[in-house]
């Protein structure tokens, strides 16, 4: 009797059982749809992501040797909000001027080729105070091995933090310009989206471009971007992207593109392309001379 029972009970049982996969199987639609978010990527995270890779590494060379001869710049220290300390390479203007540039180094971080080309700014622009700034806190790539690990492993609000710490050194009336290569591109944009109602003007060589609309709409400056058509990280497509996402956003965009290689700027990087870097230099003059007042 006991095992008849028991018998009927497993029946009972798999019978239950299998009315709840059923059951459960309908609930189910037949084909689950993917899920879309409403968020913009962060491209600063993307940056750096594509930073780990062999792929980014291998548009970079190793600089060639460079030191800057005679420099008249010097090492400044400011707060930053985060409570520690930002550093910068600061040459001051002889007039006593509310208009500074940030200068924003490429991946290998501030070194003395980017010194050079803050000091080259100082000299051939009047009435402003440039400063390069460390975004590395001190670290500094002479190999792209080197270079990818410092980028990759940044910390955006830190870098952020910086970039106030800057700002409120330069003066809450100060006028910001903003120049960066690469690494330094992306963030001159990204610095000039932070600087809001101060941001005065612009410029970015072959760097990542925003692409969260809402992001560019805090702009309030005009930029001009040079670009590389034989570059494989920011594509002409992405340029083309970004040109669009500006004129949705209502800002105003300059893209000058050259047939060149990432780094085409750079005459420490042998990628250098001499003709390249001699048109988009004088085109960056004509910009911000015309907004430096």
């Amino acid at each position: 009797m006991r095992i008849v029972l028991f018998f009927v009970a497993t029946l009972i049982t798999a019978a239950l059982f299998s009315y709840t996969l059923k059951t459960d199987t309908k609930i189910l639609p037949a084909k689950q749809e993917p899920v879309v978010s409403c968020y913009a990527e962060d491209i600063r995270e993307v940056a750096k992501m594509e930073a780990a890779t062999k792929e980014f590494a291998a548009l970079h060379p190793d600089p060639l040797y460079f030191k800057a001869k005679d420099p008249k710049g010097k090492q400044v220290s400011f707060k930053t909000p985060d409570g520690n300390n930002g550093s910068g390479y600061e040459i001051r203007n002889n007039k006593d001027t509310k208009n500074f540039l940030f200068v924003i180094h490429e991946w290998y971080g501030l070194n003395d080729y980017i010194k050079q080309e803050a000091e080259l700014l100082s000299n051939e622009l009047d009435n402003v105070n440039v400063i390069a700034l460390d975004l590395y806190d001190g670290k500094l790539a002479t190999t792209a091995d080197s270079a990818m690990k410092y980028m990759s492993g940044v910390n955006s609000e830190r870098l952020e933090s910086i970039i106030k710490g800057a700002m409120s050194y330069a003066g809450s009336d100060a006028k910001i310009f903003t120049i960066g290569w690469c690494f330094g591109g992306m963030w001159s944009l990204q610095a000039s989206i932070l600087a809001s109602k101060q941001g005065a003007g612009c410029v970015m060589y072959y760097g990542r471009p925003e692409t969260n609309v809402l992001k560019l709409q805090q702009l309030n400056t005009e930029v001009i971007g040079f670009f590389a058509n034989q570059d494989r990280s920011i594509t002409p497509e992405k340029v083309t992207e970004f040109e669009n996402n500006m004129k949705t956003a209502g800002k105003k965009l300059t893209v000058y593109r050259y047939d060149a290689g990432h780094g085409f700027a750079n005459p420490s990087n042998p990628i250098f392309n001499k003709q390249a870097r001699d048109d988009s230099h004088q085109k960056t003059l004509e910009f911000l001379k015309a907004r430096i007042k």
